[in-house]
């Protein structure tokens, strides 16, 4: 006996497609949510965090935290360079909002003329130079610098400056690559 044809496997087949469409529109929708909102992957260029960070190594950017809190001193931060939004900056918050730093001939940093206490694997400068005055940050204003101070263009630049917390994307949060260096990052 023939089996009689209702019609129904066409139907079958577009609900299955929409089903799936939907599926994968609402993947998609999480997908940017998270990565507008969240956390998101960058990729250290350059040196200017060693032994922090490394050239080449992939981090999480927590981009949720600085909604519902203050950025704290010691914070590795990612940001965009002044003049080229596209082009991110991780770098390191010595100077509060308020807070007047300065760096001697010595290197040593000066916080409101206190000596900043930097238990961290940073490079010791080895000419100060370029912010040896002191600098008086704004109510809303965090002086950064890159832990290899020999090898990072910084708020002693002027091509950089004090970064607003506005202008944060982040903060760095985890390295996931190279895997034996994986981990959440030590901010102090």
């Amino acid at each position: 006996m023939a089996k009689k044809k209702n019609g129904r496997g066409p139907l079958r087949l577009l609900g299955r497609i929409i089903s799936s469409s939907l599926f994968l529109l609402i993947i998609l929708v999480a997908t940017w949510l998270i990565i507008t909102f969240i956390g998101q992957k960058t990729i250290v260029s350059g040196s200017s965090m060693e032994n922090t960070l490394s050239d080449g190594d992939q981090i999480i950017v927590d981009k949720i935290s600085y909604r519902f809190d203050r950025p704290n001193r010691y914070d590795i931060v990612v940001f965009p360079y002044p003049h080229n939004k596209s082009k991110l900056y991780i770098k390191r918050i010595i100077g509060m909002p308020g807070e007047t730093v300065q760096i001697g001939n010595d290197g040593i940093v000066l916080i409101n003329g206190e000596p900043l206490n930097e238990s961290y694997g940073r490079e010791v400068i080895a000419s100060a130079g370029i912010a040896e005055y002191p600098v008086t940050l704004s109510d809303d204003e965090y002086f950064v610098l890159g832990d290899n101070r020999n090898d990072s263009q910084d708020s002693r630049d002027s091509m950089v400056g004090n970064i607003k917390k506005e202008e944060f994307v982040g903060k760095a949060w985890a390295r996931i690559w190279p895997l034996d260096r994986m981990g959440k990052l030590r901010h102090q």
